[in-house]
């Protein structure tokens, strides 16, 4: 698995947008942003819509980090498109739902499951310049914790070390 400091692989695939219409995302598609990448195994599924409707509440909190939010799967672009028109949870998301169709993104990052041949629930946070400051993997069967991914988020845009449960605003070491 790719890990922290390498910088995140080049892509260019297809996501149904905020509007649902298809569009090309890419590596340069939001320059000067952080982004936060968070990978599901399966769109109609139990636990993935949950997760998508999660950070779907938390995106104004994201944007207020100049972090973009970026959905992934192994589904089509056609299953995203279907999934947001019947599932209540996920009609309205707010942000790209990509489609990594081929794997080639869940292979390069090596977060394709062995068993079930879907991205594994991975979670990637990148820097405006494309590095990786944040990664975790969480089994099929558990959902992330997407307050989590936002608090990593800002207290790696704090500037500083920041100590065990470390909260914002709460001091910084050192």
């Amino acid at each position: 698995m790719i890990g922290v400091k390498s910088k995140f692989p080049d892509f260019n695939l297809t996501a149904v947008d905020v509007d649902n219409t298809f569009r090309t995302v890419n590596s340069s598609s939001y320059s000067g942003k952080w982004l936060v990448f968070f990978f599901w195994p399966k769109d109609f599924t139990f636990i993935c819509p949950t997760e998508v409707a999660s950070f779907a509440k938390l995106k104004p909190e994201f944007d207020k980090q100049n972090a973009q939010l970026l959905g992934v799967s192994t589904d089509s672009a056609y299953v995203h498109l279907n999934w947001k028109k019947h599932d209540a949870l996920v009609s309205k998301i707010p942000f790209p739902m990509i489609s990594d169709i081929g794997h080639n993104l869940v292979r390069e990052l090596g977060i394709e499951d062995p068993d079930e041949f879907v991205a594994q629930r991975a979670t990637y946070i990148v820097d405006s310049e494309r590095i990786i400051r944040h990664v975790s993997v969480n089994d099929l069967t558990v959902g992330r914790n997407t307050e989590e991914i936002l608090r990593i988020l800002k207290g790696l845009q704090s500037g500083g070390l920041c100590p065990v449960n470390w909260k914002e605003n709460d001091p910084l070491l050192g």
